[in-house]
């Protein structure tokens, strides 16, 4: 593979559908187990009251007005004629099943879609709700994956995170994902405080043994008013440098799967109350940065992918 390489998720798309295709969000109503008290109260210290889901609509306009909508940017901006409904904020599979049916029923009803995204924890994933999506897969022929943010495979870290799952939940859901021939995105922050270079190759590590089909990777934001905002203002925490970030994103691709596709090298916060985000930088600027530091100095995604597969029998002299 040539230097700078990475699986590009917008190539992928277009390999796949015949044409480039966009992601419609839906915003809904809701919370997690983590903010009620089932399994925690006050949810991630970064996580702010809009649940991740910033750059949609307003959750009071219902689903069919959302997607329509942002359809419509879509067609006038870009020329788009195919689309996969993206259910982003909160954790949307933390619901009655018969709120969850409703929600699905009436976003695949929008014309020209090709597939569905649906943004979950692993503590939520329940094989009823995944036998619902496998009917809507036989009755739409629409491809579906399910987003699970991990965030990190450092369970020191998830707890300090306040997390409210173990990476077990993860390990586990990804199996119940694959028993329905669904596929999984996870998402990671490489930038954790608590995290060292160690823990970004043991994401990937994991994440390639575990046989992931996508990951998102987040530089992390820090929200005023959230437990990290507090600690950031206080000095008890620090964000590694911009150089840093970019080491962590090039040292996690090394050890990549390099059929895994990417489909983000880095997040953006939300549009108020920041207190960090991106180095004070465009999103997009960071991720130039990134492929720049790729190909300057010979680095593509699976080039240190040679750990798996009996790694220490295979190099050993077949007998006579």
């Amino acid at each position: 593979m040539k230097p700078g390489y990475y699986n590009r998720y917008s190539e992928h798309l277009v390999k796949k559908f015949g044409q480039k295709v966009y992601k419609l969000p839906v915003n809904l109503p809701g919370t997690c187990p983590n903010r009620d008290g089932r399994l925690g109260m006050g949810g991630c210290i970064f996580c702010d009251n809009q649940g991740s889901g910033f750059d949609c609509l307003p959750n009071t306009v219902s689903i069919r007005e959302q997607l329509e909508a942002n359809k419509l940017f879509f067609c006038k901006r870009f020329n788009a004629r195919k689309f996969i409904v993206y259910f982003q904020a909160y954790t949307n599979t933390y619901l009655q099943l018969d709120r969850f049916k409703a929600n699905i029923s009436e976003a695949v009803g929008v014309d020209d879609l090709v597939g569905l995204s649906v943004s979950t924890r692993p503590d939520c994933v329940n094989d009823r709700y995944l036998d619902f999506l496998s009917e809507i897969r036989e009755r739409y022929g629409l491809d579906i994956n399910i987003e699970l943010g991990l965030q990190t495979v450092n369970y020191h870290t998830l707890h300090r995170i306040n997390r409210g799952h173990t990476l077990a939940e993860f390990i586990d859901a990804v199996l119940r994902i694959k028993k329905h021939d669904f596929a999984t995105c996870a998402h990671l922050i490489l930038n954790l405080p608590w995290d060292v270079m160690d823990d970004v190759r043991e994401n990937a590590k994991l994440l390639s043994a575990l046989g992931i089909e996508y990951v998102k990777l987040h530089s992390l934001y820090v929200v005023r008013g959230t437990v990290l905002g507090d600690m950031y203002e206080k000095g008890e925490v620090g964000i590694i440098s911009l150089d840093d970030y970019v080491l962590r994103v090039a040292e996690f691709l090394k050890c990549l799967d390099p059929d895994m596709v990417i489909q983000r090298l880095v997040g953006k916060g939300p549009r108020a109350d920041l207190l960090f985000s991106n180095w004070g930088l465009s999103w997009w600027l960071v991720k130039q940065r990134i492929e720049d530091y790729l190909v300057k100095n010979g680095i593509y995604q699976g080039l240190q992918f040679d750990y798996l597969d009996g790694k220490a029998v295979r190099f050993l002299p077949d007998a006579d």
